[in-house]
């Protein structure tokens, strides 16, 4: 046997070991449904950030997203990672990190829809919320099988089918036995070979170039009249499309603040001080991360890729077979997008399963749920969850007729539906009074049903600028954070009393040391 494909199996087979054994380590904190869920809201600072950027990172972005928006904007795609470390990280621990944690402990929810259910009072935002949420999820999920499918077809030339039964199996054994633990365990796991990996491949590929400089003068002498006719546009501060950057940037990075499986991270950190920790360790993987991936993508058109041909989805293994790198990095390049990959898989499957059991079936077509029960109903949903997107993931890859042909357009239909729906309705409802059931309606239905319509009708509706999934869902997002507060103060108040009660856990008294408080 080929000894690089021995390194590279042995890796595999270690990798896969050590997170099937975390899982069965962490069994028996999943016994019951906030164990399951959420870990028991007992998970530290480090093991959330991981998970949370974990999560946030997959194939979708190192495949997917760096490729296209490298050979797109050229290296200022970086801007990319820059707003995903500063928006969809920073801020987004800053302005909803503590106030998740309180409320949703303080309401008693374990999930986005749970949320709303319980903050507007409302059974039908719930079940609504919890129907969008399953259904937006998939593609996303199935993107994550497409991405990893090339890669390991160049590193190991097998079959991309038997690539995503043995991602799914194996997410699905580690999440099944041990819950959100043991994800956010294997997150943390994973995060450390994301950032060993990233900064290795590029080393590798620029070294390969001839170094930095070389590399950026060789970008500068790359000319495509199709996309502008300006000089060395590709090594240029904003690239050939500012316009159309600025709309990838609110997508990846806004769109973490309305997206249920990465919201679901503040429900789930121990302490109040912790968050102040995670958003330092959140932020700085992020940078490394996103910001070394679309880094790296700009880099994209100095290797022979055939773009029409190939697709978007090919340049990033392209760069790295042309690369040649050695077989103990390229295995730990399969590595880092298998990391980033089950990371991002495992925390979908729990945050769809349980909102399907939380949300729709208990109380509304199943009466009585003991916690048992709804333990072993979530881990069912599990099984089908992963099986349903494995489907649609090889179907993608076989049909020639698919509507959505890239990972990145697979990642803006899902983002743009769910931070559309969602996004406005949860950052108006954890800091505005007025804000009504009304306007949560109608946020869920613009959200969802824009992206729809540039699903199935874009081409033939839309603005060329509206017609992509990336800009579409940057629009549902913005739009969102205006429709919530007009529709908020032109409807019926809500219930003064229940909102009150909803608010109190921020005017709740607690000791506090005196160089903290002044008597």
């Amino acid at each position: 046997m080929d000894f690089d494909l021995v390194i590279k199996i042995v890796m595999l087979v270690l990798f896969f070991g050590v997170m099937v054994g975390v899982g069965i380590y962490c069994r028996t904190k999943a016994t019951n449904v906030s164990g399951f869920v959420l870990g028991g809201r007992s998970v530290g600072p480090w093991l959330t950030a991981f998970a949370y950027g974990t999560s946030y990172f997959s194939a979708v972005i190192f495949i997917g997203y760096a490729g296209q928006f490298g050979w797109k904007f050229g290296i200022a795609s970086t801007w990319i990672g820059i707003g995903n470390a500063l928006i969809g990280s920073l801020l987004a621990w800053v302005i909803l990190g503590r106030r998740t944690r309180i409320m949703t402990q303080h309401l008693n929810s374990s999930t986005m829809p749970e949320f709303f259910g319980k903050r507007f009072n409302s059974k039908g935002l719930k079940i609504g919320a919890s129907i969008i949420t399953f259904v937006f999820l998939i593609p996303y999920t199935a993107s994550l099988y497409n991405g990893l499918s090339r890669l390991f077809s160049m590193a190991f030339h097998v079959d991309y089918v038997w690539c995503i039964v043995a991602m799914s199996v194996l997410t699905g054994i580690y999440v099944i036995a041990g819950g959100y633990m043991a994800t956010a365990i294997n997150d943390f796991i994973q995060g450390i070979i994301m950032l060993i990996g990233i900064v290795a491949v590029i080393a590798a590929v620029l070294m390969n170039q001839g170094g930095f400089m070389e590399a950026l003068n060789g970008l500068a002498n790359v000319s495509d009249p199709t996309v502008s006719s300006t000089p060395g546009v590709f090594n240029s501060f904003f690239g050939p499309d500012p316009l159309g950057l600025l709309g990838v940037v609110i997508l990846t990075s806004l769109g973490t603040w309305g997206l249920p499986q990465m919201v679901q991270k503040f429900y789930a950190i121990k302490h109040e001080n912790d968050i102040k920790k995670g958003t330092i360790i959140s932020t700085a993987f992020a940078f490394v991360v996103a910001g070394g991936c679309y880094f790296l993508g700009g880099f994209g058109r100095l290797f022979n890729v055939d773009v029409a041909k190939e697709g978007f989805d090919a340049i990033i293994p392209k760069m790295l077979q042309e690369s040649q790198l050695p077989s103990l990095l390229m295995a730990v390049v399969v590595i880092l997008v298998l990391s980033a990959s089950m990371s991002t898989l495992s925390s979908l499957v729990i945050a769809s399963s349980s909102t399907l059991t939380i949300d729709l079936l208990k109380g509304n077509i199943i009466k009585k749920m003991s916690e048992k029960k709804q333990v072993l109903i979530i881990r069912i949903f599990i099984v089908v969850f992963i099986a349903i997107s494995a489907f649609i993931a090889i179907y993608q890859v076989k049909s020639n007729n698919s509507s959505v042909k890239f990972i990145a357009q697979l990642m803006g239909v899902s983002w743009g539906a769910l931070a559309g729906a969602f996004l406005a309705p949860f950052l108006y409802g954890l800091y505005w009074k007025k804000t009504t059931k009304l306007a949560c309606w109608v946020s869920f239905i613009f959200g969802a049903g824009i992206m729809l319509v540039n699903l199935f009708w874009g081409k033939q509706i839309f603005p060329v600028f509206l017609q992509s999934p990336i800009n579409c869902g940057a629009l549902a997002m913005l739009a969102g954070l205006i429709i919530v507060p007009v529709v908020s103060l032109i409807s019926p108040k809500p219930d003064k009393k229940l909102v009150d009660e909803a608010f109190a856990c921020y005017e709740k008294q607690v000791p506090a040391k005196q160089k903290n408080s002044l008597d």
